[in-house]
């Protein structure tokens, strides 16, 4: 019962990761808005969820690193920063800065909105995971 849950559980952390990271990429952004030359980046979520689910999990340490051709090799972690792409450009700022507050607050507003679906998943996993302790 334990392997269950934490299945189903490890599925939902690892979305909600995601959208927490895709959150601090947005919000950079819009902080950012004023900024010469910055640009707006963004998480392929879809991408970096199916790699992250592919590994097993989201890992949030370093890779090994081989100095030596004897070294034994450690497993590479998951990075969600391989799926961290420059947002598109729809109109050119005179100082380089190529952040859209519309796109920004919609994508932002989107992520909040996943993310609270997330947690409500999670609640609802854990409420009937707890009737069905219970005997309810």
């Amino acid at each position: 019962m334990k392997n269950l849950l934490e299945k189903n559980l490890s599925v939902h952390q690892t979305a909600l990761n995601l959208q927490a990271y895709r959150q601090q990429l947005l919000a950079s952004n819009i902080a950012n808005s004023d900024t010469p030359n910055y640009k707006a980046r963004d998480l392929l979520f879809r991408d970096a969820l199916s790699a992250a689910l592919d590994r097993g999990s989201l890992g949030q340490s370093l890779p090994l690193m081989k100095t030596h051709a004897r070294h034994l090799g450690g497993k590479a972690e998951f990075s969600p920063n391989t799926f961290v792409r420059y947002r598109t450009e729809w109109q050119s700022a005179v100082d380089g800065n190529t952040v859209d507050m519309d796109t920004e607050r919609a994508a932002f507003a989107e992520n909040t909105v996943h993310y609270e679906a997330s947690i409500t998943f999670i609640n609802g996993l854990l409420r009937s995971m707890q009737s069905a302790i219970s005997g309810q």
